[in-house]
């Protein structure tokens, strides 16, 4: 891995609106060095969003508890066995989750594979689990973090030019992450290709990975990431507006993925490219995962959060994740440390590096002083260590499921996983919350009154802490953690995470037409019906000449399509104006800048050809009769003045190809398909769902789209103008009629237009979708070469016997027959 703490000391800051729109910033919020964004609900954005929220608050139906409940404790058969990929960016808090739940899978029948940083290599294998490393440095990540929560910069931290480091490290993981999709084992070998990723939000990845593989996709976190009204994003502080707190809620969590998208959109459109991706709009950048409904479990105890009642039914919330606790033998000198006195207070900061780790100790040991306990410290990434003191023992790494069952109370930084392992243990809570999701569980553990409310740790000293270990010892505090801690012990987080995700599978789309309980790779087509081949049918019917591999493509089982989608007409056509005219000023840009380019790179050219030369020399008589002399030569290099000028030419005329080509797509393409789209969307706007006439993904389907659209805008907006009128007359005499005939005038006026325009805009946008992937080869044929290689290792592994094959080759003669 690189090491990007060193910068260049020459290099300088990066261009501030490179990253992040700084409009955008200041207006919609403001980041805090505390982990905190105070979201400024008077902002365009937030108001935009509010309206939004309301739309959507009178179409959502309230399902009853016990049919979640039901849903989440219902075992989910699945015999279709699968190579996962689990990415996981964060701490070894973030890590250990997953552990547990890849060991679950594992005893499935599944092929489990961690991609997390390569820090945590031992511990993932160490536990049986296949290990990839993406890169990274958590060390460095969270000492970041407690600066720039989300990974969202501050102005500082821009001039500094640490964001641009940062972002060097967060490309390094997106590659890191895509090559554990695809990439053979690192130690043995072994081939591999994902079926399946389940990631946590912050790995960034997920999505894109699995929209290049056409496989499931199902996010996991410890932390709330979709929008709800019953609580707002754990990153946020709301600023006093006349907006009403649930719809304030719901839009705090759009304003922190606005922010986050402006830290690094960028930096993920650029690496999607290298993956033969399209850029993500910035419009659906944004809450992308909520956009495609992407299956979410969240790993924390409903008995301390109950799950938010509109939350989709694909939103699950399982209880925390623990492994099955590994036998622990104490040092001598711990075991003696315990039995010497009451129960000491444990109190660490886990992964957490701060910057003055002297100041933070002699805190700590102050306030232990002063409340007059006992107390274990854990010395972790700061490595805490103060004066020696006989009621004080500095602990290195100790497992938390043994140690907790030791202590009376434990202070600590709100990770979900040690905030976890304390409740279950009963043991009552202070938390000093850094950043993230930290201040929002000293938030929930203070609700339930199994500790006093979050101390930040900018405003931590030892009189407060010394405060808050007193009220985790009285006795009210110790009943609320217990009562919670029985809660827990009564669920079973791993196991509902594995329900969870079988259940959010595709898996009717998931079966080989041979093989039923293998998922199919492969679509093999000959005739009107086509066969959906596991890497086992494929490689047997290969080995026995029955199909060529020329024949056979990727089969997408759950293809993702990202589309920019447009609200009105009105804006559509703006938005779309805009990032037109927008790109042809950069290829303007580029017309004269990269000339002047040319013109510097010929000139710091390395001399090559015949110099110049110009000697001085001075002689003398010298003791031994000979001369002494020096001489002083140096040497210039002309450049030559023809190939500048033809560089420097061929430099503007690939810029003006460049502004060209952005002109003609936009004035052909992009514009006239965003009036469409605007125009067949419009009808939203009065209560009317619009007509899904399909996604265009190529020049076929945008002929399709087109005259689909077509067909349905006109007849839509004939009638329309005759059956609004009508109803609205029957509903309500002269005045219905009178709003029935401005709906269907509407409605004429918004699908018929949708139909004239997107007649051409369609298949125009097709064969725009057509071009661009054909060039977009490289990594289809990275993907095709792994799953052969991957499905040749996999049957090698069966060991499939005679019969076996000749079952597969009968099978596939007989349904062969069928296809016609």
């Amino acid at each position: 891995m690189a090491n990007d703490s060193t910068p260049d000391p020459g290099d300088s800051p990066p261009p501030y609106t490179q990253y992040v729109d700084l409009e955008l910033t200041i207006d919609s919020g403001d980041v805090h060095t505390d982990g905190r964004i105070d979201v400024n609900l008077e902002s365009k954005i937030a108001k935009s969003l509010a309206q939004i929220a309301d739309k959507e608050q009178e179409e959502l139906v309230k399902p009853p508890p016990e049919d979640i409940q039901a849903q989440i404790t219902e075992t989910v058969p699945c015999d279709v066995k699968l190579n996962i990929v689990i990415q996981i960016v964060g701490s070894r808090g973030d890590v250990q989750p997953f552990i547990a739940l890849g060991n679950a899978l594992q005893t499935h029948g599944h092929r489990v594979r961690i991609a997390t940083h390569d820090v945590f290599a031992d511990f993932v294998r160490d536990s049986f689990l296949e290990f990839f490393p993406i890169g990274g440095d958590p060390a460095q990540l969270m000492a970041y973090m407690v600066k720039n929560p989300g990974l969202i910069p501050q102005l500082k931290t821009l001039r500094d030019g640490e964001i641009k480091r940062k972002k060097i490290m967060v490309a390094e993981m997106l590659g890191g992450c895509w090559r554990s999709c695809i990439e053979d084992d690192p130690v043995s070998g072994e081939p591999f290709v994902a079926d399946a990723i389940i990631a946590n939000p912050p790995s960034f990845a997920h999505v894109h990975c699995a929209q290049a593989l056409g496989i499931p996709v199902h996010l996991m976190f410890t932390m709330p990431w979709s929008s709800t009204r019953a609580f707002p994003h754990p990153l946020a502080n709301l600023s006093s507006t006349s907006m009403n707190d649930d719809t304030a809620n719901w839009v705090s969590y759009g304003i922190v993925e606005w922010l986050t998208w402006q830290g690094l959109g960028e930096v993920i459109n650029k690496w999607r490219s290298s993956i033969d991706l399209a850029p993500v709009p910035t419009t659906e950048g944004p809450c992308l995962a909520e956009a495609l409904e992407i299956p979410f479990t969240y790993c924390w105890s409903p008995a301390l959060v109950p799950r938010p009642w509109d939350w989709p039914a694909y939103i699950d919330v399982c209880g925390f994740f623990f492994q099955e606790p590994s036998p622990y033998t104490p040092s001598p000198e711990l075991a003696e440390f315990l039995e010497s006195g009451p129960p000491p207070v444990y109190i660490g900061f886990g992964s957490i590096v701060v910057d003055n780790p002297e100041k933070l100790v002699d805190n700590v040991l102050k306030a232990v002083e002063m409340a007059g306990v006992r107390a274990i410290v854990s010395q972790g990434w700061s490595q805490l260590a103060g004066r020696p003191d006989t009621n004080v023992f500095y602990i290195g790494d100790c497992p938390h499921t043994w140690l907790f069952q030791h202590v009376a109370a434990v202070v600590h930084h709100g990770g979900a996983g040690t905030t976890a392992c304390g409740l279950l243990n009963g043991r009552p809570t202070t938390i000093i919350p850094f950043f993230g999701d930290q201040p929002f569980w000293g938030d929930m553990v203070a609700k339930a009154g199994a500790g006093p409310s979050p101390i930040p740790y900018a405003s931590l000293d030892p009189e407060t802490l010394a405060s808050a270990i007193q009220f985790c010892l009285m006795p009210e505090a110790a009943a609320a953690a217990g009562e919670i801690s029985l809660k827990m012990q009564a669920e079973s987080g791993v196991t509902a995470a594995v329900n969870s995700f079988h259940r959010n599978l595709p898996l009717d789309r998931m079966r080989c037409s041979i093989i039923p309980n293998q998922v199919p790779v492969w679509i093999y087509k000959k005739g009107k019906r086509p066969l959906y081949l596991s890497r086992t049918a494929a490689s047997v019917l290969i080995k026995h000449d029955r199909i060529d591999a020329t024949h056979i493509k990727c089969y997408p089982v759950n293809p993702i399509i990202i589309e920019n989608r447009r609200w009105d007409p009105l804006t559509g056509v703006l938005s779309a104006a805009t990032s037109t005219g927008t790109n042809m000023l950069q290829s303007t840009g580029e017309m004269f800048y990269n000339p002047y380019k040319e013109f510097k790179r010929s000139r710091a050219k390395p001399s090559e050809g015949p110099s110049t030369s110009t000697s001085i020399s001075r002689s003398g008589p010298s003791n031994d009769g000979a001369s002494q002399s020096s001489s002083q030569s140096a040497t210039t290099q002309r450049p030559d003045p023809f190939e500048t000028a033809g560089n420097m030419a061929g430099a503007t005329l690939q810029g003006f190809g460049k502004f060209s080509a952005t002109y003609f797509r936009g004035v052909i393409v992009d514009i006239p398909h965003a009036a469409a789209e605007g125009f067949r969307r419009a009808p939203q706007l009065y209560g009317e769902k619009p007509k899904d006439y399909g996604t265009v993904q190529d020049w076929k389907s945008g002929i399709k789209v087109g005259g689909k659209n077509f067909v349905g805008g006109m007849s839509s907006g004939v009638a329309d103008i005759i059956k609004h009128p009508i109803k609205g007359a029957i509903e309500g005499g002269r005045e219905g009629a009178l709003r029935g005939l401005a709906r269907g005038g509407m409605g004429m006026a918004t699908k018929m237009p949708s139909a004239g325009i997107g007649l051409m805009a369609y298949p125009f946008h097709g064969i725009s979708k057509s071009i661009e992937g054909a060039f977009r080869t490289k990594t289809p044929k990275a993907i095709v070469a792994a799953r052969l290689r991957e499905g040749s290792a996999f049957t090698s592994r069966l060991e499939l016997s005679q019969e076996d094959e000749e079952e597969i080759l009968q099978v596939f003669e007989v349904l062969l027959s069928s296809m016609g």
